[in-house]
């Protein structure tokens, strides 16, 4: 078996082979897809297996080689510590450890999605994209307004409807004026792309069992149930509920030397840091409705705060999700009505029509009495859970063993 190692860079690849120890140099490669396939077809065999970094074009590299070879490798580029610490760092030195680190069994292998979760992916960071940039021109306004001395909006969305007429009112020069204009006009533009990129990623989700199923949890909505589905992928690769808290990043940093004590402190932040941050959106989400979730938090609350029981809490999150989508089985605490009224703005979202003067599978939500039945339900339920757990703060502790007298 030959080692083909690349080091990608945007214009550019440089490739090496290994095999049985030796290296071979085999030149260097566009990164452009006739020059890739007509380097497959010259150099490579259907028994070679290509290593290659976790670069914003490995995805297409794989892509155009995949027909060629036995295996593409895509390595963590964070883990591949020589490369990253190396003093002498020349793209040959690079692909030469690669196909070494992986003929030694180890290199840190990253997974590969399917082109579905893929798209999703795209989807959810080109909405995320589009967010960032539309809070950029909020702050923009917010700073002229707040160089001219003027008081905080006194509406909830400063480039709503009630908003844009407050800012009218207000007195600025021409050329300020003319740019919170220009601002508001490119909010305008981005909200159209966000309606669009969302559209596309609720027509996804109705497809989707999985997002479906994320949707039953508290405080998870299509947004932070795409973007979960969409950095897990198959939840067959982690095979315990820990391993997926590690790989969103929301387990503790250890820190141990030697035989002394083992120091835990934050979080990791380690994986995929936009849904580590989608699911402590949720967990904040979650805790203001009843549930065992908000008995779980105020538990964690009241000795380590708020913050640190929010963080715990979409720890808890990562690990009922693991269970759920593992054992193939809904939130057990659902509450149906809140539940076909996710679903139906989901729907909507998509652009299927609307249903007015007709009851629809939401409309359940609307009767207060429903409401007040399911709401009974729950609140049963995270009192049960605060009553369970109160004991374990009043267990009283284990009298110490007395040791024997030496004789």
């Amino acid at each position: 078996m030959r080692i083909i190692g690349m080091d990608i860079h945007r214009v550019a690849a440089e490739v090496v082979s290994l095999l049985d120890g030796e290296i071979v140099k085999l030149g260097r490669v566009q990164m452009l897809r006739d020059k890739l396939e007509e380097f497959a077809r010259k150099e490579l065999t259907h028994d070679d297996h290509v290593v290659i970094e976790a670069t914003g074009n490995a995805a297409a590299v794989a892509e155009v080689l995949s027909p060629y070879v036995d295996r593409i490798v895509i390595a963590n580029p964070k883990q591949v510590h020589m490369i990253a610490h190396a003093k002498v760092k020349i793209d040959t030195i690079d692909a030469t450890v690669l196909a070494k680190l992986y003929a030694s069994g180890f290199l840190p292998e990253v997974w590969v999605p399917d082109p579905g979760t893929l798209a999703l992916r795209r989807q959810v960071t080109r909405r995320t994209q589009l967010v960032r940039q539309r809070s950029r021109l909020k702050n923009l306004i917010q700073s002229i307004l707040h160089a001219h001395l003027i008081p905080p909006c006194p509406h909830g969305n400063l480039v709503g409807i009630s908003g844009r007429k407050w800012l009218t009112r207000q007195i600025l020069p021409a050329d300020e004026r003319a740019a919170i204009e220009r601002h508001l006009g490119l909010i305008n533009q981005i909200n159209e792309a966000l309606t669009v990129v969302e559209a596309d990623i609720a027509v996804h989700a109705l497809q989707d069992p999985t997002i479906r199923r994320l949707m039953t949890l508290p405080g998870i909505d299509v947004t932070v149930a795409a973007s979960v589905a969409a950095a897990i992928g198959d939840i067959r690769r982690f095979s315990d509920p820990q391993r997926l808290v590690a790989y969103l990043g929301l387990n503790p940093s250890v820190r141990q030397s030697g035989e002394g004590p083992a120091y835990h402190g934050r979080i990791t932040k380690q994986g995929r840091g936009h849904a580590r941050g989608m699911l402590v959106e949720a967990a904040w989400a979650a805790v203001r409705s009843p549930g065992p979730l908000r008995a779980f938090y105020k538990r964690i609350a009241s000795r380590r705060g708020k913050h640190i029981a929010a963080v715990a809490t979409a720890r808890k999150l990562a690990m009922i999700i693991w269970h759920m989508l593992s054992k193939d089985a809904d939130y057990i605490w659902a509450r149906p009505a809140l539940l076909a009224r996710k679903f139906r703005s989901v729907e909507l979202r998509a652009g299927l029509p609307t249903s007015h003067a007709r009851r629809g599978t939401a409309f359940d939500y609307n009767i207060p009495a429903k409401r007040a039945e399911e709401r009974s339900r729950i609140e049963k339920a995270e009192a049960a859970y605060a009553a369970a757990t109160s004991r374990w703060r009043t267990r009283p502790e284990r009298p110490k063993a007395v040791e024997k007298d030496a004789e």
